[in-house]
């Protein structure tokens, strides 16, 4: 019976040691379809996102952005929690070899000592006796202190990556509006006949897309963390990009059009490769972002501020084919997400978030004094 719970023990500290290796430290995708994390981030947040629906959409966005944060915290416990057990029942196994002050020997005091050696506290009032139970809280000790040391280090890299993300989606505010559509971004650049400055701000999304995909997958947890503003994400973004670029490759010519298909491949690349991370298969029932009135709509606003624009069915044809290599995919990740995706056309003229405080909307409501 202590052989099969040592047995046990010792698989459950590999594998909990493993997990915590692969999803802090291993930095690349992981494809194996068991594993705890994926496990608690299956089983915690679909109920967290079926409660958010439950709450009126003023709380909802608030509700959902702290899952993120709090995930976190609840999988450093689980990690903790499974290796202190994992170590009680070596401890037990082993014949539970301790002098426990005021008590006797049991599991009781082997997970209490094993608590207590894992969060380095050194009490001393519970005792190893033998070689093996001595030899077992020192590797429980190391191990806690190098567990603690790397949960240290890997909230900063965390919120540094959160904070690179979300600093390039607040600069897209001001050009793109918010929530950013593909139909303003173009428009805000009706005065760069060149193209220059729109194919620099294409260039510079090309950047955030791939390092998006390198943080991403390497930390599948920053992707629910949520932006700042309700009105914004990081799959809105992508898909922004993703909307303008497709546009640009089948109606301009020159450098600008270059860098759209450069920057199309990498923004595609982080929405194929981030679905295949959440196993969300490409949307089969997809909802129609663009119609052919908006389309029409666009590209007239477009051309009567001066861009001019190839038109004709074989462009729209191959804007339909740009679409269907990524929508499908955006699609599934903001239903699982629980994010909405922006339109390509603004459905109602708002002030950018810049534009906007908490103090114009407090000074406009009746009950302000």
């Amino acid at each position: 019976m202590r052989f099969t719970i040592g047995v046990c023990g010792a698989i459950l500290l590999a594998v909990v040691l493993w997990d915590a290796f692969e999803t802090i430290i291993l930095p690349r995708r992981v494809s194996r379809r068991f594993r705890i994390t994926r496990l608690f981030y299956r089983s915690t947040w679909s109920p967290w996102r079926a409660t958010a629906q439950r709450l009126p959409p003023a709380r909802r966005e608030a509700f959902l952005g702290f899952f993120g944060p709090l995930s976190l915290l609840l999988l450093l416990s689980l990690w903790a929690t499974g290796i202190v057990l994992a170590f009680g029942l070596l401890q037990w196994a082993a014949g539970s070899a301790v002098t426990v002050a005021g008590a006797g020997p049991g599991f009781g005091s082997d997970l209490y000592l094993s608590g207590t050696t894992f969060f380095t506290l050194g009490l001393g009032d519970v005792v190893p006796r033998t070689a093996l139970a001595k030899t077992l809280t020192v590797i429980e000790s190391g191990t806690g202190f190098a567990f603690l040391a790397i949960v240290i280090g890997y909230l900063p890299v965390i919120y540094q990556a959160f904070s690179r993300r979300e600093g390039a989606i607040a600069l897209l505010d001001a050009r793109a509006g918010s929530p950013p559509t593909a139909g303003e971004l173009l428009w805000r650049h009706r005065t760069d006949p060149s193209g220059e400055a729109l194919a620099e701000l294409l260039r510079e999304w090309e950047h955030w897309a791939a390092e998006v995909l390198e943080s991403h997958l390497s930390y599948p947890a920053l992707a629910y963390f949520r932006s700042q503003h309700n009105n914004q994400s990081w799959l809105a973004a992508l898909t922004t990009i993703l909307d303008a670029s497709a546009l640009v490759m089948v109606s301009l010519d020159g450098r600008c059009a270059r860098q759209a298909a450069l920057t199309f491949a990498m923004a595609r690349h982080t929405a194929v490769d981030l679905a295949q991370v959440f196993s969300t298969p490409p949307s089969e029932h997809l909802e129609e972002r663009l119609t052919p009135a908006e389309l029409a709509s666009l590209r007239a606003r477009l051309t009567d501020g001066g861009m001019r624009l190839r038109d004709g069915e074989g462009v729209t044809r191959q804007l339909a084919d740009l679409q269907r290599m990524y929508e499908p995919y955006v699609i599934a990740l903001a239903r699982f997400l629980s994010v909405g995706l922006p339109p390509w056309v603004r459905k109602v003229e708002r002030p950018d978030n810049w534009q906007t405080s908490a103090w114009d909307r407090a000074r406009r409501s009746p009950g302000h004094f």
